[in-house]
Order: C-alpha cells, then structure tokens, then sequence
C-alpha cells in the first residue's frame, strides 16, 4: 500500500513536466518544423505560371542553382562569409585579449561599449555607413583637404566587407571572451618563467585553451553573413549580391517560389554543414586535451 502511494506520487511530477512542456513543444513544432517542412516541400514542387506551388515532385529547382548565375552568387558568398569570418575572428581574438587583461571592474564597461551601437535599428547604423564612407562623409572631408574630391565607397565591396565586420563583430568578441576568461592566470606566468616570449604565450597557452570560444564566434559569424541582404544592396549597390540577397529576389521579383524555397533549403544544409564541422573540431579538441592530461597523470605516477 505505502509503495503503491510513493509510485503514485512520483508519477505526479512526470505528469506535470509534460503538461509544463507541452506550450514549448507546440512553439517549436508550429514556428519551426512546420515551416521549415513546408519550405523543403516547396523545393520540390514545380511551379506555375505565376510562380506558385503546383503539385508534383521534382528536382529541377535544385538542378537550376548549378547555373553560372546561381552557382556564382553562391561561390560570391562563401568567399565573403570566409572573408568576413576570418577578419571577425583576428580582431575579435585581439579586442577580448585586450578586455581580459584589464582589471575586472573595467572588463564589464569595455563589454558595454561594445553592444551599446548595437541597441540601435540594423537600417540605422547601416545607412549611417552610408554617410560615413559616402561622398559627402567625414573619410571624403578629410581627404578633400589633401585635394582628393568626389572621393566615396559606396557603392563597393569595400563598404559591404567594412558593413559585415562592423555588423558581426561583437557576435565574435563574446565568445572569444568567455574562453579567455576562464583561462588561469598562473598559465601565462609559467609559461613566460620557461621562456615563452608574448608570441610563445598566445601560441601555446592562449591559443589553444581559446579555440572552443573561436569555433564558436565563427560559426555565430560565418552563418548570419550568408544570409544578409540589407548589407549588399545598401553599402554595395545589389551588384554582388548574396545568398539572402538571391532569396528574396526569387520569392519577390521572379515571383517563383520552388526556386527561392530550393535557395533557402541549399543556405540551411550550407549551415548544417558548418554547425557538423564545428562539432567535430570542439570533440577533437576535447578528444585531445583528455588524452593529454591522461598521459600527464601516468607520467607523473610514474615518476
């Protein structure tokens, strides 16, 4: 009787998990596979007319992307978010570097001064880089005094690489931070003690105990780059246009929808596929680093 009440009683929690879970499973389902399973659906269905959906299955939408015009895009946009990933991740590994070794009571107001820009509207600060860079800016007053007129990066890929870095830079400062963050101070002492000059350090200790904060900050840069298209038309004049970029012009100008659902379905298995190699990276990294303090502690029991 006493173990039939206690069964009970442990069943009414479970219960109660589940009804508490279930406004959270019907966001997920009903925002996110929904969707996404009408997209994928789209991919395959052949169009209209007018664009729409039509029943039938096929894979000409696919085939389509393998265009020059398409493919091109798509390269144009691998490279940019590479491009774009790379240069976040140097001047992010170097800002944090610069927060972390400052006392703790400046580390919070440094981080402030970072997100504060970013409290304002994306079009805000993108169109305020179109006052900066443009004719009429601050960068052509200063050269106008030199005698350079008419001097303006808008439109250029310069202003759209300048818009990227500016946009997704502090996406890579914060995890970057939080790696270094956790690293003991001690590390760097020692390893200065043995001999290791400020290139040493980084390269030995503040490199690698950083590298799941840097797999991080390129995957939460590199996946939004890919996706932008207010960036391109406004900084660059739409003349090299992303994968966002693409989408929209298919579901809106060309009106045809299996295509710009086919363009949607190839970013998202693009972003899968980085989401699988950052894995992979941070289990070998944590494959490493094990197996390195095993062979530490066998050693030194032997000893």
């Amino acid at each position: 009787m006493t173990r039939a009440i206690q069964l009970g009683r442990k069943e009414k929690p479970k219960r109660g998990s589940l009804l508490l879970l279930i406004p959270g499973i019907a966001s997920v389902v009903l925002l996110g596979i929904l969707p996404l399973f009408i997209v994928a659906r789209n991919s395959f269905a052949v169009a209209d007319n007018y664009g729409g959906i039509t029943d039938g299955l096929t894979l000409d939408n696919y085939a389509k992307l393998l265009d020059p015009v398409y493919s091109k895009t798509l390269l144009y946009s691998l490279g940019l978010g590479l491009l774009n990933t790379a240069v976040c991740l140097v001047i992010g590994y170097i800002t944090s570097y610069y927060i972390v070794s400052r006392p703790a009571g400046k580390q919070g107001f440094l981080l402030l001064l970072v997100i504060i820009p970013f409290w304002t509207d994306f079009l805000v600060r993108t169109f305020a880089w179109i006052t900066i860079l443009g004719s009429g800016g601050p960068i052509a007053g200063v050269l106008g005094i030199f005698g350079i007129a008419g001097f303006s990066l808008i439109p250029s890929n310069v202003a759209v690489v300048l818009g990227l870095l500016y946009s997704f830079l502090p996406t890579a400062i914060f995890p970057i931070y939080a790696s270094m963050r956790s690293i003991d101070g001690s590390l760097k002492e020692a390893a200065t003690d043995l001999g290791c000059g400020w290139w040493g350090v980084q390269r030995r200790v503040i490199l690698p105990l950083t590298r799941p904060g840097l797999l991080g900050a390129a995957l939460l840069t590199f996946i939004p780059t890919m996706g932008v298209f207010v960036i391109p038309v406004l900084l660059g004049g739409g003349k090299d246009p992303l994968v966002g970029n693409l989408i929209v012009t298919l579901y809106t100008e060309f009106r045809n929808q299996p295509m710009g659902a086919a363009a949607s379905m190839l970013l998202l298995i693009l972003m899968l596929i980085s989401m699988v190699l950052v894995g992979l990276l941070l289990q070998r990294s944590a494959t490493k680093g094990s197996s390195s303090r095993t062979k530490r502690s066998s050693t030194e029991k032997g000893a």
